[in-house]
């Protein structure tokens, strides 16, 4: 048994404008310094003070977000006692608002205990709202959530089904100015969910099509997004739509070992999410396929590839993905982050190590060894075939 969970998914033009009769009296809204300076959370509290609201705005969240300012936004979050959270921003504020969320609802409750098989009772005090400025994480249309812990150097994969946002607001005037790197890391994000998605060992009815659809669209309108910007508004409209479908595809059927791979050197270099998991994919399918009864090769179909067998599909489609991150300027390689070969090696125990525990590592169809996911840490850092 298991389960399929969306949040109402409210998108297209002025979709924020659905936050002007929002029943409620006060809203708490989770945001990032850069946000705050662009002037959307303002936007946002414009909308909630029409519907009535007192605001209050947290814009403290980091990057790769900490288990240290998840408290400290929950404990201002307790102050002000809201009745609605708002998510605003990339996968790292959306995340933190479903953790502060969930040590609002749930004080006595440390994060990394967050976890599917716990019962939370969310929903006593608050509802969640996740407005994504970018195109790529998928992260108001999922229940997971990812945190760093930084005294450990390692990102923390939680997640709850009851921390699923109430509402997703996909409005694509929010990501008509995307810078063109955060275009590109964010849509790799994406295109690295559907696939996960589709191929991954819990895979289902329910997903498939969401998989599939979001990587048409990706492949189709990413370049477009990522070369001309704010000059073709459909191409952002489609790629911020395209990330949403990914994330309902895939936080329903889960990633798989790029995304463990990309979560340890993303925990202990610092890489953004989007690069990290989309650098590991293409070597991930590559491994993965050797294992057999993999559908990549449904995937390389569905895209006018060439897919004669399994292992021609996976062929196929790993270059069109390589072909696709050229188009957008993207790393190939981990050598190409800038990461110096000594330094590498002397993390690289630890980037197995996190690897080998990342929540994503069960639900790919082939585990690799301890032996062949140092391997595979190597050869993505090379940027050799892999062969084994």
């Amino acid at each position: 048994m298991w389960y399929f969970k969306s949040p109402e998914v409210v998108y297209g033009d002025d979709a924020l404008g659905y936050l002007d009769t929002l029943p409620g009296n006060r809203a708490f809204i989770v945001t990032d310094p850069v946000i705050l300076e662009l002037g959307f959370a303002a936007l946002v509290e414009e909308h909630l003070n029409t519907a009535g609201m007192q605001t209050a705005v947290f814009a403290e969240v980091e990057p790769e977000p900490s288990l240290q300012t998840v408290r400290r936004g929950a404990a201002t979050m307790r102050d002000f006692a809201p009745d609605w959270i708002i998510g605003l921003g990339g996968g790292s504020s959306m995340d933190a608002a479903k953790a502060m969320w969930i040590l609002y609802e749930r004080p006595d409750l440390d994060p990394a205990e967050i976890n599917p098989f716990t019962e939370l009772g969310l929903r006593q005090k608050a509802r969640l709202i996740a407005i994504p400025t970018t195109s790529g994480t998928g992260a108001e249309a999922t229940w997971g959530i990812v945190l760093t812990d930084e005294v450990e150097q390692r990102k923390l994969a939680l997640g709850s089904r009851e921390a699923l946002p109430d509402i997703a607001i996909v409005d694509p005037a929010l990501v008509i100015n995307l810078p063109p790197q955060i275009t590109a890391d964010t849509g790799m994000d994406a295109l690295t969910h559907a696939v996960e998605g589709y191929t991954s060992a819990w895979h289902n009815d329910f997903c498939d099509g969401l998989c599939l659809q979001a990587i048409k669209l990706i492949f189709e309108y990413l370049p477009r997004a990522y070369a001309r910007g704010s000059e073709d508004p459909e191409a952002r409209e489609k790629m911020h739509n395209a990330a949403c479908i990914a994330g309902l595809g895939f936080g329903n059927s889960m990633a798989a070992l790029a995304h463990a791979m990309g979560h340890a050197l993303g925990g202990v270099f610092h890489v953004p999410h989007g690069r990290a998991v989309s650098i590991f994919l293409p070597y991930s399918i590559e491994f993965t396929v050797r294992g057999g009864g993999t559908r990549y090769a449904e995937i390389a179909h569905f895209l006018g590839l060439a897919a004669g067998d399994e292992a021609t599909g996976a062929r196929s489609l790993v270059e069109a993905i390589r072909k696709l991150a050229r188009q957008i300027n993207q790393p190939q390689t981990v050598r190409e982050l800038g990461i110096a070969p000594a330094e590498f090696e002397a993390n690289l125990p630890k980037l197995v190590t996190n690897a080998e525990t990342d929540t994503q590592m069960v639900t790919s169809t082939r585990m690799p060894s301890v032996e062949q996911c140092e391997q595979l840490f190597r050869y993505a850092y090379e940027g050799r075939e892999v062969d084994f």
